[in-house]
């Protein structure tokens, strides 16, 4: 257990700092990053840093697969900040050409930097079966520890601390199966469901909740019975997006002095609610509001005053000739409320139905 974890160790007849996790040693890469969000480390963290330090040692690359909401790309990108390397996040398509990739790898073998093609299966298979080609050699070269190499007809300089990683969602329409020569090239790493209870726990501490453990087992809960009892619709979403979009809410409303009064169970119910309910069509709601009036029993959502606010809508609505009716305004309050926790968001409905 000990030497499973990444430890840093400065070893005395080095002058420099490594990386150890089992028997894989890796230069520290020195690389400023920044001081950005780090994850929550899970057993299943854990388990994918130790296959994707195995790789490192085989020279190989790493291929987390599973699907949407994992950490396929997160995990690759905090290993990449655990070990100070830069990685460059790259999102394949089928339209990508050879001579695309052909200049990201003499990039990268010449600053010895990380990348990670995310969804690499929609690449189309012509052009995978030319990259299965160019990593062989690539990783051969850096197998026999190359200083430099002719590749794809221009002379590069290979730095061994370069490397590839791609991540796979399986069983989409449009998406290849890896012709076999490639996959021989990457470690495998499956990546089922995380533990979100402790990832919630855990963000849940940071924002300063105090009764983090309760809340998250409730918050897991109240997706996993909406799972279950709700209707299933294509823009429904209970994993690690939407549980992160709680947390964030739940993070926002803490620090929000309208919500000074209101204790934990409140807030997080505020949060449950502000970022499940807009999506809900009308037939899952009273579902939805049985589900959280179980598992919150006998509290109730404070009451905001939006003074200002509902004034101001109102005159707009009249200066568009629009009738200021409770649900329409409900629905401009939902996506302000959206607007809160999402970068982008998409207004689904019929016709007519007051979305423009």
């Amino acid at each position: 257990m000990w030497i499973s974890q990444l430890r840093y160790y400065w070893p005395s007849d080095r002058d420099d700092c490594f990386v150890g996790c089992i028997q894989t040693f890796f230069p520290y890469g020195y690389e400023y990053l920044g001081n950005s969000p780090r994850l929550v480390i899970t057993p299943l963290t854990d388990k994918c840093y130790m296959t994707l330090m195995g790789a490192l040692k085989l020279d190989l690359g790493g291929a987390p697969a599973g699907p949407a909401g994992t950490g396929k790309t997160e995990s690759t990108k905090d290993l990449a900040k655990a070990l100070a390397k830069q990685c460059v996040v790259f999102n394949c398509s089928p339209t990508m050409e050879i001579m695309m990739i052909t200049n990201f790898f003499k990039g990268l073998a010449s600053s010895g930097s990380w990348i990670c093609f995310d969804e690499f299966n929609r690449i189309n298979i012509e052009v995978l079966s030319v990259i299965a080609q160019q990593l062989l050699h690539l990783f051969g070269e850096k197998g026999k520890g190359s200083k430099e190499c002719i590749f794809e007809d221009s002379h590069i300089g290979m730095k061994p601390t370069f490397n590839v990683y791609i991540t796979m969602n399986p069983g989409y329409a449009g998406r290849t199966e890896l012709p076999d020569n490639l996959k021989a090239l990457f470690r495998p790493v499956a990546m089922m469901v995380p533990d979100y209870a402790l990832i919630g726990e855990i963000r849940l501490y940071s924002f300063g909740f105090t009764k983090a453990k309760l809340l998250a087992n409730k918050m897991v809960t109240t997706f996993k019975l909406c799972s279950e009892q709700l209707s299933s619709q294509d823009h429904y979403d209970y994993g690690m997006r939407a549980v992160a979009s709680v947390i964030n809410a739940a993070g926002l409303l803490k620090s929000n002095p309208l919500y000074e009064t209101a204790t934990e169970d409140q807030i997080l119910l505020c949060a449950l609610r502000d970022v499940n309910v807009p999506k809900f069509l009308k037939d899952d709601l009273p579902l939805f509001e049985n589900i959280i009036s179980d598992l919150f029993p006998g509290i109730n959502k404070p009451t905001i005053d939006l003074g200002a606010l509902l004034v101001k809508l109102k005159e707009k609505c009249h200066e568009h000739k629009l009738q200021p009716i409770d649900s329409f305004i409900d629905k401009i309050i939902q996506l302000y409320d959206t607007c809160s926790v999402r970068h982008g968001l998409m207004l689904v409905g019929p016709t007519g139905g007051g979305k423009t």
